[in-house]
């Protein structure tokens, strides 16, 4: 499966409408995002049950600031809606791979409990 294209406007779909969406927020000046493009796009060839999906920080400026994102290339993982890992800095293949086997291998009722568990009182 080729990569998707995210946006501001398709960002909340596309998350919470697949199970395990993995985001690389990117640039076209930025070499480390460039060398890492086509482990990215590997990987989404390797994994079709898996939304590869890559957001133009420079495009998306607005999102991207949202989003809190300060180094690129960032890498976010969703599971079920739900962020599970996010991380500046490109992932060698074997990384990506393993962060794609553990994400899949979440127990997502143990991640709501904890995520609920730290919650403030308010927010339960």
């Amino acid at each position: 499966m080729a990569t998707q294209t995210l946006t501001e406007q398709n960002f909340e779909q596309i998350v919470s409408e697949n199970d395990v969406v993995l985001v690389d927020f990117w640039a076209s000046w930025c070499g480390p995002c460039r060398s890492f493009a086509p482990t990215f796009e590997a990987s989404s060839e390797k994994h079709t049950d898996v939304v590869h999906a890559k957001m133009d920080t420079e495009a998306e400026q607005n999102f991207a600031a949202q989003a809190g994102i300060r180094s690129i290339p960032t890498i976010m993982a969703f599971r079920e809606g739900v962020l599970v890992f996010n991380q500046a800095g490109a992932l060698p293949p074997a990384q990506l791979e393993d962060l794609i086997t553990q994400v899949k291998a979440l127990d997502m009722d143990a991640v709501r409990k904890e995520m609920a568990a730290q919650a403030p009182t308010g927010e339960r």
